[in-house]
């Protein structure tokens, strides 16, 4: 059962979500501001986090930044903002998807359901079996490592944290160096076909995951742009 973390000071949205959620099937953890709600995402861990962005003792942007610094389980935001600089920021700084309030409780368990979809490790071996068998997930581009599996990325030996949707871009990146991928082929590969995104979202994604890894190496250049077209991952 699926452990889904909802942080937000309206109490309405929190019954009324809570218990779509678990009519569903989910595990629901409910926090009515940042601080607290920090506090349980660390303790608890659970599989998704759903966060308001206006927020009292600490908004749901400056809970996002501490969130990335220990975990990178998926969150979706709520936000009754509509500027697109809010989407964009909060896409920055690790968020997976933006639903605007008022939203329809359906599409909100839909969001949900593909972004588990999406981060549900793979069993990589039969089920009861003593040993796993090897990864048929397993790319190895020079330095660069991901395992599907379970869900990692090393580059030049050193961890990269990835939230879902920057694993997914990478890896659909990664899968053929030097072919360039549309922005359009990439969206394709990080959303459901129901999620709409626009150019600008894969922009984002993209910027974060070279910010990370030149955190690991400064001279990561992996990633090129071909202005116009897309992006493609460097031949080796």
């Amino acid at each position: 059962m699926p452990k889904i973390a909802l942080v937000d000071d309206d109490r309405n949205i929190l019954t009324s979500v809570s218990l779509t959620l678990e009519a569903e099937g989910y595990q629901v953890a409910t926090y009515t501001d940042g601080a607290s709600g920090l506090d349980g995402l660390t303790s608890d861990k659970p599989d998704l986090a759903i966060l308001d962005i206006k927020m009292p003792r600490m908004d749901g942007m400056e809970l996002l930044r501490r969130l990335r610094q220990k975990s990178d389980v998926p969150v979706i935001f709520l936000t009754s903002k509509d500027e697109e600089i809010d989407e964009l920021f909060g896409l920055k700084m690790g968020a997976d998807d933006f639903i605007t309030k008022p939203f329809s409780q359906r599409l909100l368990v839909e969001r949900v359901k593909a972004i588990l979809r999406r981060s549900a490790p793979r069993e990589p071996g039969a089920p009861g079996s003593a040993e796993p068998t090897p990864s048929k997930a397993l790319i190895e581009r020079g330095s660069l490592v991901m395992d599907e599996e379970r869900h990692t990325c090393t580059w030049k030996g050193q961890r990269v944290t990835l939230t879902v949707t920057e694993f997914l871009i990478l890896q659909a990146l990664a899968l053929r160096p030097g072919v360039v991928k549309s922005r359009n082929a990439l969206m394709d590969a990080a959303y459901d076909d129901q999620v709409y995104v626009d150019d600008r979202t894969i922009d984002s994604h993209i910027k974060r995951l070279r910010k990370k890894f030149k955190q690991t190496d400064d001279d990561f250049e992996m990633i090129e742009t071909l202005y116009g077209v897309g992006y493609r991952f460097k031949e080796q």
